[in-house]
């Protein structure tokens, strides 16, 4: 039997597709093997969201190539979308791959076999306006199933080099999507995560069908499906119908993460993103109106081209007013061929790492206060791994996204556990199992 290794850099989307060419592997009788081993092929998944990423992905080829300078080397996504020449470049490269075409990528491999010549299989990206599908059965980690619903990106942040690695934004047919989230469930994950390069987006390219549509046909059509998860939705996404599809939705959990990026509208103008501060603090309220405790994860760039210390501590003083409940905090880093890194005003290091800092400690301080809200409170966690500290306890996410220990079985990884919160903290909460959640009768479910 051939056998297959895969490499993943970068994001969940980025992992979702490695789950779909193994799937293309699988139906060609391949045997995936880890990594680290000697196999005939290697799949080395890209990443090119900042210049680190592209190192970062050159160094795994060589890693490939060096095991093996036999295998045949397959380099795909946003790195090998943006940078094929580069990759070609590299001693060792048999096929690249970008980030549509991907269905190709075992025809190349024979292909490559008999002429034993490297393939450039990459294409312009802005003139695909499809949405290629790649199927995902099921996934090697069994916990919480990500369903891709949509790819590419029409917004071109200053910052941002995504739209010239995933092309403009296409959504995936919504039938699809049913059927996929219904196989998922078949398969016996109890949370969907629907994920994608600019999710909320969803349905911007189709006539009378957009995000809200979506929810609530998932939630209407899908059986047995417990927790539906959104792996992330711009402010201005956050439309009146999506916030009415999450209020009289069962099954949306009470967890959003919105981008926020910057807290101040003077630096959102430079980095070009679709909304104000005073928008985004609106649609917070709503939200939380019709969704108490809400937990809103957020991105925020520090250290922006210009970003003086006002405009810093507009970004701390709104987080802190509007209670985020975890940041991830990224010093700005320049990105080759984007317009902000052309721009006059780059931050000093140090100045960058001192606000990192900063926001990172009221961040802690937050998820701290959000956790704390929870204490003696009975919430439904899924256990997803063992938790390496302490026999007999695992770690698990409730729906409003707290980690969790607690005391649990190999046999309730991916089902939904009854836990109350004795201890709140931040990373771990420490929970004490009441009970499984069996499927309960409908009837009951309705009562709330």
């Amino acid at each position: 039997m051939p056998t297959v290794a895969f490499h993943t850099l970068g994001c969940k989307v980025n992992h979702y597709e490695t789950e779909a060419i193994w799937q293309l592997f699988k139906e060609q009788n391949y045997d995936r093997v880890e990594f680290e081993s000697t196999a005939d092929v290697y799949v080395i998944n890209t990443c090119t969201v900042t210049n680190t990423g592209d190192k970062k992905s050159r160094q795994v080829i060589r890693r490939a190539v060096r095991k093996n300078p036999d295998a045949v080397i397959c380099v795909t996504g946003c790195y090998a979308q943006t940078s094929p020449a580069e990759i070609m470049a590299i001693p060792g490269v048999d096929i690249v791959v970008g980030t549509q075409d991907r269905v190709k990528m075992l025809e190349y491999i024979e292909q490559y076999k008999t002429e034993r010549q490297p393939i450039n299989g990459v294409r312009n990206i802005m003139k695909n306006r499809v949405y290629e599908e790649l199927d995902v059965p099921a996934f090697t980690d069994r916990t919480r199933a990500s369903l891709k619903i949509q790819e590419g990106c029409n917004n071109f942040c200053t910052f941002c080099i995504i739209p010239w690695a995933r092309g403009l934004m296409r959504s995936r047919d919504p039938q699809e999507v049913i059927r996929q989230a219904q196989q998922l469930v078949d398969a016996g994950y109890k949370e969907i995560v629907l994920t994608g390069i600019h999710t909320g987006g969803y349905g911007e390219d189709m006539k009378d069908y957009n995000l809200a549509s979506l929810l609530a046909d998932l939630e209407a059509q899908v059986k047995g499906l417990k927790r539906l998860r959104i792996s992330s939705i711009e402010a201005s996404q956050i439309t009146d119908e999506v916030i009415d599809v999450i209020d009289r939705s069962n099954i949306i959990v009470r967890h959003l993460h919105i981008p926020l990026q910057s807290g101040s509208d003077t630096v959102l103008k430079r980095m070009r993103r679709k909304y104000t501060m005073e928008f985004f603090g609106e649609r917070l309220d709503r939200l939380k109106e019709v969704l108490p405790g809400l937990a809103v994860t957020s991105d925020v760039i520090v250290g922006f081209p210009g970003e003086t210390e006002e405009e810093f501590m507009e970004t701390y003083n709104f987080i802190k007013e509007h209670k985020f409940s975890e940041l991830h905090v990224f010093p700005y880093s320049k990105r080759t061929g984007t317009p902000a890194a052309r721009m006059e005003d780059q931050i000093d290091e140090d100045v960058k790492n001192e606000r990192v800092h900063r926001l990172i400690a009221l961040s802690d301080q937050l998820a701290k206060e959000y956790a704390s809200q929870f204490e003696g409170e009975v919430l439904e966690v899924i256990p997803e791994e063992e938790y390496k500290e302490k026999d007999g306890h695992y770690v698990g996410y409730t729906d409003n996204y707290l980690k969790v220990i607690l005391p649990a079985t190999e046999d309730m990884v991916g089902k939904i556990v009854k836990v109350k919160l004795l201890k709140a903290g931040y990373p771990y909460n420490e929970g004490q199992f009441v009970r499984l959640l069996e499927d309960e009768p409908a009837a009951e479910k309705a009562v709330v």
